[in-house]
């Protein structure tokens, strides 16, 4: 499989196997109107061995959302490329706060019945990576 270099944009690397799908629709890539490629199962041989990961390429230099990652992979690697080089290599860690990335699932908390406030959830156990709504302690 051949997919080309990208001269200006971002490359989400390293993503466990099977959550690049995820990633893709919490970050809304299939809004944007530019190239992207999901690549899955590539062979990856982080840690000594031979495993699977999956990558994003992203053909534009866009913002992209550092809590989502966070959330769903900690430990992603997200390359920033300028006229074909690297230009800032970024791991991203698990968030302490995440603001409109989930939805809490409680019908009885307040962010059920009150449209305009934020779905807020800190995290609580990042061992186990709990992370709990800042209203109703719900667990996401």
């Amino acid at each position: 499989m051949n997919i080309d270099a990208i001269q200006n944009g971002i490359v989400i690397d390293h993503i466990t196997a099977g959550r690049g799908m995820r990633l893709y629709e919490l970050l809304g890539l299939d809004a944007l109107d530019v190239s992207v490629a999901l690549i899955k199962n590539a062979v990856s041989h982080r840690n000594g061995g031979p495993g699977k990961k999956d990558i994003i390429k992203i053909d534009s230099d866009i913002a992209i959302n550092f809590d989502v990652l966070g959330f769903v992979d900690p430990g992603v690697t997200v390359n920033i490329i300028r006229d074909g080089e690297l230009v800032e290599k970024r791991r991203i860690d698990m968030p302490e706060k995440l603001t409109n990335v989930i939805r809490c699932k409680n019908p009885r908390c307040i962010t059920s019945t009150e449209r305009a406030i934020d779905h807020v959830f800190k995290l609580t156990d990042r061992k186990n990576k709990v992370y709990r709504c800042v209203y109703c302690e719900t667990k996401a």
